[in-house]
C-alpha cells in the first residue's frame, strides 16, 4: 500500500550538487571580538561600522535564544564559519565567473533568467557577490542597483548609513544582533523619486561551504511614487551538519509608492534559516510580499511591515511545504500605525511525512489607526497522519474603528472530492494530485515563475497514487 500512499518529496537533485570549496579566504569557527575585529578589516569596514559589528556582538551574546518556536538546539555557534570568500571577486560579465561557480548558475537558471526577463541580477555565493549587472535603460532611470559593499564604501555611503539596520535593530532579538556583528554580501537599491521600474530586479544567494553561515544584508529604498518588483531565490546543498542563514532585509516604500518582494527559499534540510524581514511604508504606499518556503531543517520567518502613513496598504502571499525532518515555523506581522490603512494576509502550508508546519500572524491596529481594515486567510493541508499543521493568530486591536478578520482551515484531502473527479474519468492519482495543485494555486500563481526557472521544481509535487 505504500505506493498508493505516499508523495514523493520535492525534487532537489540540481540543488544538491557540490563544488568543491575553492574558496579563497575562510575565517575560523566561533564568534569572539577577535574574529569580528577580523572580519571587519577583511572586509574594509569604515570606522563606524566596525564599531557597530563589535557592539552588535556584544548584543548577541547578551540575549537570549528564543524559547517559543522550534528547536535550534542542533546549532553551536562556535562551530559556524561565519565568512567565507570565493576565489573571485565580484564581476560585471558572466564570461569572467569562474567556471566551476557559473556552472551551478547555470543549473538553477540565473543568466537564462537574466536575459529573458530581469532588469538586473546579482548572484552572491557563500558571502560575497560573484556578479552584479544591471540593464543600461535601467541604470538611465537613475536607478542604483549594487552590493552592499560597494554602496557601504562608494557615493551612498552616507544613505546605507542613515537607513542600515535603523528598522531592524541588533536589539529586537538575538540573531538580528548576530546577523549585525557578522553581516557580509547582499543588495542596495534606490528608486529615485517618480520612476517605475517595469522589469523585476534579482538577488540570488546560493551558500556552498560546509558549516558555514550567510548573513546577506538588503537594503531598498523606494522613492516618492515610484514602483518595483524585487525578487529574491536562495538555495544550498545538503551536508551532514548544520548551516546556518541570518540574513535582514529592510525596505523603505516612501509615499505613493509600491513594492513587491518575492522570496523563494530553497535551503537544504541542514539548514537553520533565521531571517528576518521589514518594511516601512509611508503614505499612500504599498508593500506585496510573496514568500515561498521549500527547505530548511528549521525556519523562523515572519516577514513585518509597519503601515506608518495614511492609506498605506500590506498583501501577504506564502506557501509553505515541510516534509520529512523539517519543521517551519512561518508567518507575518503588521503594525497599522495610521488612519484607513489595510492589510491581507493569504497563506497555504502542505505538510507530509512527519513535517510540522505552523503559521503565526500578528496584527497590531494601533489606537489612533482608526478606519483601518485587516484580514488573514491561512489554509493547510496535512498529507499523512504523521505531520503536522498549526495556526497561531494574534490580533492586538486598540480601536474600535477597525475592521478585522481572520479565517483558518486545517485538513486532509476530501474523499468526496475525489470521488467526484474519478467519476468524470480521472485516475485516483491524478484526481489526488489536482486537488493538491488546486489547493496551493491561488498562490502559487503569485510567485514569480516566470522570473526564477527553477521554482518550477519545487512547486510540482511528484505523486504517486493517493495521499492521505
Amino acid at each position: 500500500m505504500e505506493e498508493k500512499s505516499y508523495v514523493e518529496d520535492i525534487d532537489r537533485s540540481i540543488y544538491d550538487i557540490r563544488n568543491e570549496e575553492k574558496d579563497e579566504y575562510r575565517i575560523e569557527e566561533g564568534l569572539t571580538p577577535a574574529i569580528i575585529d577580523k572580519l571587519s578589516k577583511e572586509k574594509h569596514d569604515p570606522v563606524w561600522m566596525q564599531q557597530f559589528r563589535l557592539q552588535s556582538l556584544q548584543i548577541y551574546n547578551e540575549m537570549k535564544i528564543p524559547d517559543w518556536g522550534p528547536s535550534i538546539e542542533g546549532l553551536d555557534m562556535d562551530h559556524i564559519v561565519t565568512y567565507v570568500r570565493p576565489n573571485t571577486k565580484m564581476q560585471g560579465s558572466w564570461k569572467d565567473v569562474p567556471q566551476d561557480i557559473k556552472d551551478t548558475f547555470e543549473r538553477l537558471g540565473i543568466p537564462q533568467a537574466e536575459r529573458k526577463s530581469l532588469a538586473g541580477v546579482g548572484a552572491q555565493y557563500d558571502s560575497e557577490l560573484v556578479y552584479h549587472n544591471v540593464k543600461d535603460e535601467v541604470a538611465a532611470q537613475g536607478v542604483v542597483y549594487t552590493d552592499m559593499e560597494s554602496a557601504l564604501k562608494g557615493e551612498y555611503a552616507d544613505m546605507v548609513h542613515k537607513y542600515f539596520m535603523k528598522l531592524v535593530t541588533p536589539r529586537d532579538h538575538k540573531f538580528a544582533a548576530l546577523h549585525g556583528a557578522v553581516w557580509s554580501g547582499g543588495s542596495f537599491v534606490y528608486v529615485p523619486k517618480g520612476v517605475q521600474v517595469s522589469i523585476p530586479l534579482q538577488s540570488y544567494f546560493r551558500l556552498n561551504a560546509k558549516g558555514a553561515g550567510q548573513f546577506e544584508h538588503t537594503l531598498i529604498i523606494v522613492g516618492e511614487g515610484a514602483s518595483l518588483h524585487f525578487i529574491e531565490g536562495c538555495s544550498a546543498p545538503k551536508y551532514n551538519v548544520a548551516n546556518l542563514h541570518a540574513g535582514c532585509v529592510e525596505l523603505y516604500v516612501k509615499k505613493n509608492a509600491k513594492l513587491r518582494y518575492s522570496t523563494i527559499e530553497n535551503w537544504s534540510k541542514n539548514m537553520y534559516n533565521l531571517n528576518t524581514k521589514r518594511a516601512l511604508v509611508e503614505e499612500g504606499g504599498t508593500i506585496e510580499w510573496v514568500s515561498g518556503s521549500f527547505g530548511s531543517h528549521v525556519s523562523y520567518l515572519y516577514p513585518m511591515s509597519i503601515l506608518k502613513g495614511r492609506g498605506a496598504k500590506m498583501e501577504f502571499t506564502g506557501i509553505t511545504f515541510a516534509g520529512k525532518g523539517q519543521n517551519l515555523d512561518t508567518g507575518a506581522k503588521v503594525v497599522h500605525a495610521a488612519p484607513d490603512t489595510s492589510s491581507y494576509m493569504n497563506t497555504r502550508s502542505i505538510s507530509k511525512d512527519g513535517g510540522i508546519s505552523t503559521f503565526r500572524s500578528r496584527v497590531v491596529v494601533n489606537k489612533d489607526a482608526f478606519g483601518s481594515k485587516s484580514a488573514v486567510s491561512c489554509q493547510s493541508l496535512m498529507l499523512d497522519s504523521e505531520s503536522r499543521s498549526d495556526t497561531i493568530p494574534a490580533m492586538d486591536i486598540r480601536t474600535r474603528k477597525a475592521s478585522v478578520g481572520h479565517e483558518a482551515k486545517i485538513g486532509s484531502i476530501s474523499d468526496d472530492a475525489v470521488f467526484y473527479l474519478m467519476s468524470r474519468g480521472m485516475s485516483e492519482e491524478d484526481a489526488r494530485a489536482l486537488i493538491v495543485s488546486g489547493f496551493a494555486d491561488n498562490v502559487s500563481k503569485e510567485l514569480p515563475l516566470e522570473y526564477a526557472v527553477e521554482m518550477n521544481n519545487l512547486i510540482r509535487l511528484e505523486m504517486k497514487g493517493c495521499i492521505g
